[in-house]
């Protein structure tokens, strides 16, 4: 079971950017579970768990490598999920 889950809403220029492949690249690296995906309002969704320190360090660094095209971050805590096991791309 995951310490902490959280559901995050990016907005700006997030699609079309490589955005999903980076955090799914990123969120692998510290092994943590959930999802990310394009939302129809041009906003990207993530749902991420793990240990708090994993997953805070990898919002941290998403928000660094997008941070020229993140306008706001909204982030969530949500109960952890366990029929997440990795860490994929939505569609």
């Amino acid at each position: 079971m995951a310490d902490v889950a959280k559901h995050v809403v990016y907005t700006g220029r997030v699609q079309g950017v490589g955005f999903r492949f980076t955090a799914q690249r990123i969120a692998l690296r510290y092994e943590l579970a959930g999802y990310v995906k394009n939302l129809p309002t041009s906003q990207v969704e993530m749902f991420v768990q793990g240990h708090l320190d994993d997953v805070v360090d990898c919002l941290g660094d998403i928000s660094e490598s997008f941070a020229a095209y993140i306008r706001d971050t909204k982030i969530n805590e949500v109960p952890a999920n366990p029929s997440y096991t990795q860490f994929t791309i939505a569609f």
